[in-house]
């Protein structure tokens, strides 16, 4: 049976992630995510962290968040690129729509 029953240390926490473990939850800045469990797999679920267990020797690893936390109304900086037929398109133009950017190199 695999548990999730680990004893977290706030000041450990805090240190290794940057998140405060208050009573409203994980807080980090004006940003707090509330934690109505304090299981470690909640609390890596909702702080979009990854969670490693090796039930074998009994270790856990809680990874870095993937994914950033924003303030409420956070915004992207515009920018411009062209596609390929060289036309160009500016983030601005998709505001209120999900967007995906891909950044990549062939190095």
């Amino acid at each position: 049976m695999v548990t999730d029953s680990v004893e977290i240390d706030p000041a450990e926490f805090l240190r290794s992630t940057g998140w405060e473990l208050k009573p409203e939850g994980a807080c980090r800045g004006d940003v707090c995510v509330p934690l109505p469990e304090r299981s470690l797999r909640e609390v890596a679920r909702r702080l979009g962290m990854p969670l490693v267990h090796d039930a074998a020797n009994g270790l856990w690893s809680l990874g870095p968040a993937v994914e950033p936390i924003l303030p409420a109304g956070a915004e992207a900086p515009d920018f411009a690129l062209p596609d390929l037929a060289g036309r160009v398109h500016r983030l601005s133009e998709q505001r209120g729509h999900k967007v995906l950017i891909l950044a990549w190199a062939p190095w």
